[in-house]
């Protein structure tokens, strides 16, 4: 892997001016912050456009306490009840008013989502909210009516403006790092994945070596050696950076791969127990919210139950 620090959090925004957003977005987040109060607000869209790098630029322009909560990962209503509970209670420091960032909420059960509605009000005098999710109509009703629904979708008008604008960051990356380019690649790139500007940057990241590779417009490139090395390696640390990186890659020519080229390594009795691993994490990824937790368990499996050769 070339890098160990993933390009989209090195090169997130941390200011709304720095934000690749709509017209009307960028004007309603700017607006917030000249006003220095964030509202409980609900950033809709798909995968990539950018909610959680404005919930985090919003708190960090205005040098507001936060907490930054995966509800993918913590969607526990005592684990949510606590961490929310012992963050808005708490003394702060630095400002005023605090702002609890739920990522991803549209994976929160009904039951949870009724528990934030009461937790909004409870802490309403010094706490907002904000989620973020990928299908708003997976959140009830009880906290659309708390908040503010802020769409993520670009109009199409805007499309080019935006995939023009997008285009400069990403040869601002390139240059920072003395990659060289085509522009043309580039430009087909951000046809290929807009809007995901996070898997945009990185397919930039998995393909740059000293200049951009072409495979970058394939299908897939997947290091499948260095994953071999890593699971043999137990390493946990460079197993979930390589996951963040391929997470957006064909999940079952990811399978495939990792049978083909992992079955000769491996000892006689650990071969049934990768088959059963993978068939059984290929199903689940049919079903799964979150992709990337699913081939990141199915890995771990798999690092602690096979032994190599």
């Amino acid at each position: 892997m070339r890098n160990e620090i993933l390009w989209t959090e090195i090169y997130r925004p941390n200011k709304i001016n720095d934000c690749i957003l709509s017209k009307e977005n960028k004007q309603l987040f700017q607006n917030i912050v000249k006003t220095g109060k964030i509202p409980n607000i609900i950033l809709s869209g798909g995968p990539g456009c950018g909610k959680t790098t404005v919930a985090k630029a919003l708190c960090e322009e205005l040098q507001y306490d936060y907490i930054f909560i995966n509800a993918s990962l913590n969607g526990n209503i005592d684990t949510l009840r606590t961490d929310i509970l012992n963050f808005a209670s708490s003394l702060s420091l630095e400002s005023s008013r605090k702002v609890v960032i739920l990522d991803e909420a549209d994976n929160l059960t009904n039951a949870t989502q009724l528990a934030l509605r009461a937790f909004i009000e409870e802490f309403s005098n010094n706490t907002s909210f904000i989620f973020t999710c990928n299908h708003k109509n997976k959140i009830i009703e009880a906290l659309h009516s708390r908040s503010s629904v802020i769409d993520f979708r670009i109009p199409q008008s805007e499309k080019p403006l935006i995939a023009k604008s997008f285009h400069e960051r990403l040869k601002m990356i390139l240059n920072n790092h003395n990659i060289q380019y085509d522009e043309k690649i580039l430009a087909q790139l951000i046809l290929k994945y807009f809007p995901d500007f996070r898997r945009i940057i990185n397919e930039l990241q998995i393909n740059s070596n000293d200049s951009l590779s072409i495979n970058i417009l394939s299908d897939v490139n997947i290091e499948i050696n260095e994953l071999i090395k890593i699971i043999k390696d137990k390493d946990f640390t460079s197993l979930r950076k390589w996951v963040a990186l391929n997470v957006y890659n064909d999940q079952t020519r990811i399978f495939r791969l990792i049978y083909d080229n992992l079955t000769p390594k491996l000892t006689n009795e650990s071969i049934p127990v990768l088959i059963l691993i993978l068939a059984e994490y290929q199903y689940k990824a049919a079903f799964v919210a979150d992709q990337e937790i699913n081939m990141t368990a199915c890995l771990a499996q798999i690092m602690g139950e096979c032994i190599f050769k």
